[in-house]
């Protein structure tokens, strides 16, 4: 049982140093996949289009770096900004969406990437102590199985 613990204790130790240590290439991956998933965006319901329209949503936030993204997107030359964006569903007009200058005051003109990563972060102080707390529990798992293991062993030889 110490021996399991221990196992699972190092894994967890090696995933956050490794989280740890390319945390800016887990950026940079995160902002080229985010760029990936606006130019293909449609209105098709895929799974790729759903978490856009859901970061854009709840975060009010639109496109990668700021709203003007979505003009370089096919979508953007077919029907505009997506719905997604837009501060009020009711002031939102198709119209409105395909004109850059009157989204600008319809839209939310902050860039989602940074507002992700920054959520990322703020809630990575949390992360850390659940993580310490765990791992404090496992490590004393680990010691209190040794010490039964020792208590077992040495019953097993005084009751001869």
């Amino acid at each position: 049982y110490a021996m399991l613990l221990s196992l699972i204790f190092l894994i967890v130790l090696v995933a956050a140093v490794v989280g740890f240590v390319f945390r800016h290439e887990i950026k940079t991956n995160f902002e080229s996949n985010l760029n990936l998933a606006l130019r293909h965006y449609n209105m098709t319901a895929d799974r790729h289009s759903e978490a856009v329209d859901t970061i854009q949503r709840t975060l009010h936030c639109c496109g990668v770096q700021n709203y003007s993204d979505w003009e370089r997107t096919e979508y953007f030359t077919q029907r505009g900004i997506p719905r997604s964006c837009c501060k009020s569903q009711d002031d939102c007009s198709a119209e409105d969406l395909k004109d850059p200058s009157k989204a600008r005051l319809k839209v939310f003109v902050d860039g989602c990437f940074f507002l992700v990563t920054s959520t990322m972060e703020s809630k990575m102080s949390v992360v850390a102590g659940i993580s310490f707390g765990i791992a404090c529990f496992q490590l004393i798992g680990i010691i209190l199985a040794c010490c039964l293991s020792q208590y077992i062993t040495n019953n097993q030889y005084e009751m001869v």
